[in-house]
């Protein structure tokens, strides 16, 4: 297959890297220091389930050299996701299919407004990583994981492809049942990690350990499920508790991407794992305390990251 893989941080470094390396045409989009350092030395990964490097790699800063492909693996943060709509748009041929690997639950539909339902699947990932250096980067657990699939559930003959590919690269994927459920259920983990991780600096070790925090984990999972529900997806019964073996299975001094975003100062993706909830109560007339306090509390901070206001540090 003919892949592109959009946004170079270490989920599409790893499943990318895993593709190119089981024989899949595989071209990675980046820019600034990671354009530049894979060019120069390849592409780096420590893994838990085995290190690899690509070196050559197929690299290009402009998606207009690559053309029409059959899949887009979407891998940018929350915030960057216009940009990249656009810098996607030279790869989208009749029969592609744009597959995000990012978290939150509303980028499905800002792609398909983007390219057209008929060019978009949903997907989301389970994996610890983090960038070590350009162009080098790193996951903690051994086994990441991909459900994918059409945002209609069918089994498409192209999502059967993608799998095929998935499968000969040793990567543990699926064609999930129900692509939006699946994306809220990993709402539940990693959004309350993520945030409730910024407010209080510390790893997921010592957030589950602490009965008050624990509790604060649990009650930000139950309001993201009464959103759930209010919009008519429909989460497994077990969905929260399912979340929270997660938690209790993930590294002590696992931290979540937001988190380390937030306390460097970079922009994060706040609005689309815990300002989306504080959005969406509002449209069900409900009410989401717990995100509405760790949203505002964390607000200012973004702001900043953004350029949007200056204080202090």
């Amino acid at each position: 297959m003919r892949i592109a893989v959009v946004g170079v941080g270490s989920v599409g470094a790893y499943f990318g890297g895993k593709l190119a390396l089981a024989g899949d045409e595989v071209t990675f989009v980046a820019r600034g220091a990671h354009l530049d350092a894979m060019r120069n030395a390849g592409l780096r990964m420590e893994s838990a389930d085995g290190d690899f490097t690509i070196n050559p790699v197929q690299v290009t800063g402009d998606a207009a050299t690559v053309g029409p492909i059959d899949v887009v693996l979407f891998c940018v943060k929350g915030w960057q996701v216009p940009e990249a709509i656009e810098a996607t748009r030279p790869l989208i041929g009749d029969d592609t299919i744009v597959v995000p690997l990012l978290n939150g639950v509303e980028t499905p539909d800002q792609l398909a407004e983007a390219f057209g339902e008929t060019h978009v699947g949903g997907g989301l990932c389970g994996l610890f990583g983090s960038v070590v250096a350009p162009g080098h980067f790193r996951n903690l657990i051994p086994q990441p994981f991909i459900p994918f699939g059409e945002l209609d559930n069918t089994r498409s003959e192209r999502s059967e492809r993608l799998l095929h590919a998935f499968e000969r690269a040793n990567v543990q994927a699926a064609i999930a049942p129900d692509i939006r459920a699946a994306l809220w259920e990993k709402l539940l983990f990693v959004g309350p990690f993520g945030v409730v991780g910024a407010v209080t600096r510390a790893p997921i070790g010592v957030m589950r350990s602490q009965p008050e925090t624990r509790a604060l984990l649990e009650g930000a999972m139950a309001e993201i499920a009464e959103v759930a529900q209010a919009r008519g997806v429909r989460l497994a019964t077990d969905a929260i508790a399912q979340a929270f073996a997660l938690i209790d299975g993930s590294p002590e001094l696992a931290t979540a991407s937001m988190q380390r975003d937030i306390i460097a100062g970079r922009p994060s993706e706040l609005e689309s794992q815990a300002g989306v909830i504080v959005r969406m109560t509002r449209q069900a007339d409900i009410e989401a305390p717990i995100h509405a306090s760790l949203y505002a509390a964390l607000l200012p901070q973004e702001r900043r990251a953004r350029g949007e206001i200056t204080f202090p540090a």
